[in-house]
């Protein structure tokens, strides 16, 4: 069955088995909806098999489909085991080197360094992304991420894991606000910013000085979250990196320095030796590491 498809027919197979839909099949290969459509269709005209029932709710595999999926699987597998191993081999500081990064103020850290060796080396192009979800490396979805992992988590073990720097959270308030937020002036009516990891947030309040005071509200992202605190809706716990880098805020009287999480640098073990690679690893360490104390919450701004 294998022997009459190439390398893309797998690909736009395997999209729509996962996805179920044509355009998100679409957008994660970066082609139109209906560019997957036609694909899949003249796949299964020239395997002379259904693989997919087109029901209400999307596309769903059928018995043939299922029966190709792991044949498919093993084809994606050893195509990006192929491409690891050629990028691996690759000698020149040119070329495209695909970062993830966890948020927009670690990228922007990092961007300063890499700026210094694109100019350097102007034939390495920059493709960086910034985003909390899991990049699978060995599918090469990205060369590079950083990542934050918890104080006792270590590196997947198909990675070559670096740590990097300490993720330092302290309680803050804005500076326009704190007269109503900052819960050690009598008359004031503060809350607790939420976020997404609400467990975590209402055991580190618990611990705090400020256990008494309610949390209020959640907010997804760090950004979110910093945005709220400025505007005045109620106190925060921030990493220092970001806080202690916006004028509009301040620590309260009890910071409560935790060390939440450390910052991570990872990439794939069959692209170590690529000379692109090695060299924005190491840009991205030292942006970082030359940051420590801002991190470690000992320079506060």
């Amino acid at each position: 069955m294998l022997s009459a498809m190439d390398w893309d027919d797998v690909r736009y197979f395997l999209a729509l088995a996962r996805l179920g839909s044509v355009r998100a099949a679409g957008a994660s290969l970066d082609v139109s909806h209906s560019t997957v459509a036609r694909r899949v269709e003249a796949l299964e005209i020239r395997l002379a098999a259904r693989l997919f029932a087109r029901t209400r709710d999307g596309y769903a595999l059928t018995d043939a489909g299922c029966k190709m999926l792991p044949s498919a699987e093993r084809v994606e597998r050893e195509m990006a085991s192929l491409e690891r191993t050629l990028a691996g081999q690759d000698e020149r500081l040119a070329g495209p080197i695909r970062l993830t990064c966890c948020d927009d103020y670690v990228s922007e850290m990092m961007l300063q360094e890499l700026t210094v060796l694109c100019g350097a080396y102007p034939d390495i192009e920059l493709d960086i992304t910034t985003d909390s979800r899991a990049f699978d490396l060995s599918k090469r979805e990205a060369d590079i991420a950083v990542r934050t992992l918890g104080v006792q988590q270590k590196a997947p073990e198909h990675l070559i894991g670096r740590k990097l720097v300490p993720v330092v959270c302290a309680n803050y308030v804005a500076i326009e606000h704190a007269h109503r937020l900052d819960p050690e002036l009598a008359d004031s009516q503060p809350r607790w910013i939420g976020s997404a990891a609400r467990k975590f947030m209402e055991m580190r309040i618990a611990k705090s000085s400020y256990s008494h005071v309610p949390l209020w509200g959640s907010f997804s992202s760090l950004g979110l979250m910093l945005q709220a605190t400025r505007e005045g809706l109620g106190i925060a716990a921030l990493p220092c990196y970001v806080a202690d880098r916006d004028p509009a805020l301040r620590r309260l009287a009890s910071p409560q320095l935790e060390h939440v999480a450390d910052l991570w640098l990872l990439c794939h073990p069959d692209l170590r030796d690529n000379a692109r690679f090695q060299a924005a690893r190491e840009s991205i360490s030292q942006a970082l590491r030359r940051r420590q104390s801002l991190f470690e919450g000992h320079a506060p701004l």
